[in-house]
């Protein structure tokens, strides 16, 4: 399904969220294609609808495991957030695979 369609006004109207992550400081460091792919992920969501005023970029636990939430201030700011039905749209991008390779092979 095209995801125009699944955005609906409702979405639009609330804010962007973009939990931009890489799980260690050696990864921070040396995966910069990495970082610059997950920080491109706001052009996705203004293509989708959202100014770029309503983006809110969540980068605060670079270089933190993913192995607990306990430590991460910012998923927890993320999860926080989304419960409380602020978020229209949550980019988990530290997550993606497709943010690390580029090609899945």
């Amino acid at each position: 399904m095209n995801a125009h369609l699944k955005v609906q006004p409702h979405h639009v109207e609330r804010s962007a969220y973009l939990y931009i992550r890489q799980s260690s400081m050696r990864q921070v460091i040396e995966n910069t294609e990495s970082a610059r792919r997950q920080y491109a992920l706001r052009g996705r969501a203004v293509a989708l609808g959202w100014r770029d005023e309503q983006i809110i970029v969540v980068d605060n636990d670079q270089g933190e495991s993913g192995a607990s939430a306990a430590w991460r201030e910012g998923f927890q700011r993320l999860v926080s957030d989304v419960g409380m039905g602020r978020a229209g749209m949550a980019a988990p991008a530290g997550d993606l695979r497709s943010c690390r390779h580029p090609d899945p092979r």
